[in-house]
């Protein structure tokens, strides 16, 4: 049985495909090999794909204290419930888009279309968040903020569209509402899609630190983007004083460490959307 030949784009594909793989991946070997290696071995030989000189100092100052579990908690909270809400309300908002019902789709069409086009501004955001809804320090100052984005409604649109609508008129004939359809035979029907988006809720969620930085002043809810960029900010200033450089502060380590720490929890989401990611994608991809 002879085997079977690849074709010359399957080859480049491949090499390409490879290529990017290194290009992505030896960068992050690299942060984390250097997150364990000893600031003194950092500053004379720089950055190497294993630690040469293996250190924990980086990491034991990062968690000295209640500040980054404090941070954990945070983030998860509002990765979690921010990416539960949105997928809710996204799912929602698209199955009336989609399912063009007269008097009422075409203007949810509008109304999702528009912020892709105009802000209403950050001051009055701030003025809405913190004067009318009250949610100064609250992890849903946060969320709410971020909870539709236009761009996945129109994805989750497409993909509502490509599912075979004689099953829902043959659930219609056996008297089943718009609620039921949605429910028991769309929502099933749609796990790559809403995989894909809630990925992408997820992550947006987990790296967002610029509405905390706005609504939360209280340092025991800040997220851990917010902390990893006040610590950050710290270090530098520190060592612009030459009184407190003297403490010999890890600060490439420390670095290193606090990307490595900040990264971690959200590249675990990927291998549970991995089944669904490249159908998820190609669903949405198309033109509804």
């Amino acid at each position: 049985m002879s085997r079977k030949k690849l074709e010359p784009f399957t080859v480049v594909s491949i090499v390409g495909v490879s290529l990017a793989l290194l290009a992505c991946a030896i960068p992050f070997w690299m942060i984390i090999s250097g997150s364990f290696t000893s600031e003194s071995q950092l500053a004379t030989t720089g950055y190497s794909l294993f630690p040469v000189s293996f250190d924990l100092t980086a990491y034991k100052m990062i968690f000295t204290g209640p500040a980054v579990l404090d941070a954990y908690f945070a983030s998860v909270f509002i990765t979690v419930v921010g990416t539960a809400l949105s997928l809710a309300v996204t799912s929602g908002l698209s199955w009336v888009i989609a399912r063009r019902l007269p008097g009422i789709s075409r203007p949810l069409t509008v109304f999702a279309y528009l912020p892709m086009l105009f802000s209403g501004g950050l001051v009055p955001l701030y003025l809405l968040v913190t004067q009318y809804l009250n949610l100064q320090n609250s992890y849903f100052s946060v969320i709410l903020p971020l909870l539709v984005m236009p761009f996945l409604v129109f994805v989750q649109v497409s993909a509502f569209r490509q599912l075979p609508e004689s099953i829902f008129e043959s659930a219609k004939i056996d008297g089943a509402g718009e609620l039921r359809i949605f429910f028991t035979i769309a929502i099933p029907l749609s796990k790559p899609i809403l995989a894909v988006v809630g990925l992408f809720y997820a992550v947006h969620y987990w790296n967002d630190w610029f509405m905390a930085l706005l609504f939360i002043d209280d340092v025991h809810k800040f997220p851990l983007p917010l902390v990893l960029q006040n610590l950050i900010s710290n270090i530098s200033f520190t060592q612009m004083l030459p009184q407190l450089a003297e403490a010999a502060t890890p600060v490439y380590q420390l670095r290193l460490a606090l990307t490595a720490v900040s990264i971690g929890p959200i590249l675990l989401a990927y291998p549970f959307a991995q089944r669904y990611f490249v159908k998820g994608i190609t669903l949405g991809a198309t033109k509804g």
